[in-house]
C-alpha cells in the first residue's frame, strides 16, 4: 500500500512453503544497521513505483515514443515485480535473507544506472524489467532482515512499523522528487538518484550478521505460467489490434495451465483453497480495486497535468503532494479505528470515501482552479489509506498461520498486477482520445468508481467487530 503500496506485514513462520522468508531469531548487538538497510531498500522499491509517472512526457519527448511506449516504461517494472513476488520469498529462504537482499540491491542499483544511461526505449524497458525482478527479491528479504534483527516481539513490531513508514514516505515523495529532478536536470536523474541510496544500503548490509539458509520448495511451472498470463493480458490491453486477440488467447491458456498446476502440486505457490474463504476473496478483490484507482489515477492525472494544463514535471508532482502527504497519518488513524470499531467499518467507510472522491473528480477540466484540482485528489488517498491496512490485517487473520506469508505475497502480487493493468487500460484510452484526454479521464474515473463501489458492497460481508 503505510501507503497503498505494500502494507502487508505477515506473521511469517519457519518452513512456510512458498511464503516470504522465515527468520531465525538472531539478536545482534545492534539491530539498527539491519533496520536501516531494510528500510532504505523498501523505500527504493516503492519510490520507483511512483517517481516515473511525472517524468513520462519528458521520456516520451526525448526517446521519441508515444503512449504505448510510456505505458511499458511503467509496467515493465510493475509486472515483473508482481509476477516474481509469488516465489521470491522461497528464493530468499534458499540463499539466506542477507545474501538475497544484497544481490537484489546490487541488481537494482546497476539496473537503475542502465535506465539512466538508456539510449533508446528498448534498453530502458529491459533495464526496468531487471529493476522489477530485483525489487521482487529485495522486498521479502528486507522484511526478513528486520525479523532476524529483532528477537523481542514488541521491538520487532515497532521496527516493522518503521520499515513500512519508509515505503509510505517514498510513495509520498515520489511524484515531487521525480518532478524536481526532471525539471531541474533530466528524466534520467530519477534513476541516477537510486545509485547513492543503493550503495548506502549495501554499506549498511556489511554490518548485518549472515542469515541462515533454509530449504524451500520452488514452484517454477506455476511461476512461469502466472508470469505469462499476466504479461500477455497486459500486452493485449496496451497494444490492441489483431495482436491483442492472440495475446488474450495466450493469457487464457496460461491462466488455465496455472490453475491446473496449482491444484495438483503438493506445495503450490498459490493455494487455491484460500479463495473459498470469504474474507480472503473480499480482501483480494478490494485490494485490487484500490490499486486500480490509486495507481491508475496517478498515471492519468500525471499526463493530464502536463499535457492538458501545461504544467512542468515539478508542477505536476506538487499537485499530488496534498494527496500523498496524508497517507501515513491516515494509516495510523485507520489502525486506531479498526482497534476500536473492528475492521469492517474502516474498510467500508474508506472505500465509500474513495468512490465519492472519484466521482468528485469528474468535474475537473482545464478551467478548474489548480488548488481545487489538487484538493479534489485528496479524498481518493484518504479512502484508500483508511481502508487498506485493516483490509490486509483481516486477510492475515483469516488464513492459517502457516499460510500467512503465502497470503501476503499473493495479495501484494495481485495488487501490483491490478495497478499495472490499470495503467495499460487507462493509457490505451488516453491514446485513443482525440478530445484532449477529456473522455479518457472521465471513463477512467467511472471505471475506478464502479469497481470500488462493488467492492464496498462486498466488504459488508466481512465479519463485524469481535466481542
Amino acid at each position: 500500500m503505510s501507503s497503498p503500496e505494500l502494507t502487508a506485514v505477515p506473521d511469517v513462520r519457519r518452513g512456510t512453503p512458498g511464503g516470504t522468508p522465515s527468520a531465525p531469531s538472531l539478536s545482534p548487538s545492534s539491530p539498527a544497521p539491519a533496520l536501516a538497510a531494510a528500510t532504505l531498500g523498501f523505500a527504493l522499491i516503492t519510490l520507483d513505483t511512483s517517481v516515473v509517472n511525472v517524468a513520462l512526457p519528458a521520456i516520451g519527448a526525448d526517446l521519441g515514443t508515444g503512449m504505448t511506449g510510456l505505458q511499458w516504461v511503467v509496467d515493465a517494472y510493475t509486472l515483473v515485480f508482481a509476477a516474481l513476488l509469488l516465489s521470491s520469498g522461497a528464493l530468499a529462504d534458499r540463499f539466506g535473507a542477507g545474501r538475497a537482499y544484497g544481490v537484489g540491491v546490487v541488481a537494482f542499483t546497476l539496473a537503475s544506472a542502465a535506465c539512466g544511461l538508456a539510449p533508446g526505449l528498448g534498453s530502458l524497458l529491459a533495464a526496468r524489467a531487471v529493476q522489477g525482478a530485483a525489487a521482487a527479491v529485495m522486498l521479502p528479504a528486507s522484511l526478513a532482515l528486520v525479523r532476524e534483527a529483532y528477537g523481542d516481539p514488541a521491538r520487532r513490531a515497532r521496527a516493522v512499523s518503521l520499515w513500512a513508514a519508509g515505503g509510505t514516505v517514498a510513495v509520498a515523495l515520489g511524484p515531487v522528487v521525480g518532478g524536481a529532478l526532471t525539471t531541474a536536470w533530466s528524466w534520467r536523474g530519477i534513476f541516477f538518484v537510486n545509485l547513492p541510496l543503493g550503495l548506502l544500503a549495501l554499506s549498511l548490509l556489511t554490518r548485518v550478521p549472515r542469515s541462515e539458509r533454509r530449504p524451500a520448495p520452488l514452484d517454477l511451472p506455476g511461476q512461469l505460467t502466472a508470469a505469462t498470463a499476466v504479461g500477455a493480458l497486459t500486452f493485449a490491453a496496451i497494444e490492441g489490434g489483431t495482436e491483442a486477440w492472440w495475446a488474450l488467447g495466450v493469457a487464457a491458456v496460461s491462466l488455465t495451465a496455472f490453475l491446473l498446476i496449482e491444484a495438483r502440486r503438493r506445495h503450490p505457490m498459490v493455494p487455491l483453497g484460500l479463495f473459498r474463504n470469504t474474507t480472503v476473496a473480499v480482501a483480494v478483490t478490494a485490494g485490487a480495486a484500490n490499486s486500480v484507482a490509486f495507481y491508475g489515477m496517478i498515471f492519468v492525472f500525471s499526463l493530464f497535468f502536463q499535457q492538458v494544463l501545461g504544467l512542468s514535471a515539478l508542477g505536476a508532482g506538487l499537485m499530488f503532494l496534498p494527496m500523498t502527504g496524508l497517507l501515513a497519518g491516515v494509516n495510523l488513524l485507520s489502525a486506531k479505528a479498526a482497534a476500536r470499531y473492528g475492521a469492517r467499518l474502516p474498510i467500508v467507510v474508506g472505500q465509500a470515501v474513495a468512490v465519492a472522491g472519484l466521482l468528485g473528480l469528474l468535474v475537473v477540466d482545464a478551467d478548474t482552479p489548480r488548488v481545487a484540482q489538487a484538493l479534489l485528489l485528496v479524498p481518493l488517498a484518504l479512502g484508500a489509506g483508511f481502508s487498506l491496512p485493516p483490509l490486509i490485517a483481516s486477510m492475515m487473520e483469516a488464513v492459517p498461520a502457516e499460510r500467512a506469508g503465502t497470503a501476503a505475497g499473493l495479495l501484494n502480487a495481485i495488487r501490483q498486477t491490478a495497478g499495472a493493468l490499470a495503467i495499460a487500460v487507462f493509457g490505451s484510452l488516453a491514446a485513443r482520445d482525440t478530445a484532449g484526454m477529456a473522455t479518457a479521464l472521465r471513463t477512467s474515473l467511472l471505471i475506478c468508481a464502479g469497481l470500488l463501489a462493488l467492492t464496498t458492497l462486498a466488504s459488508l460481508r466481512l465479519p463485524g467487530r469481535r466481542a
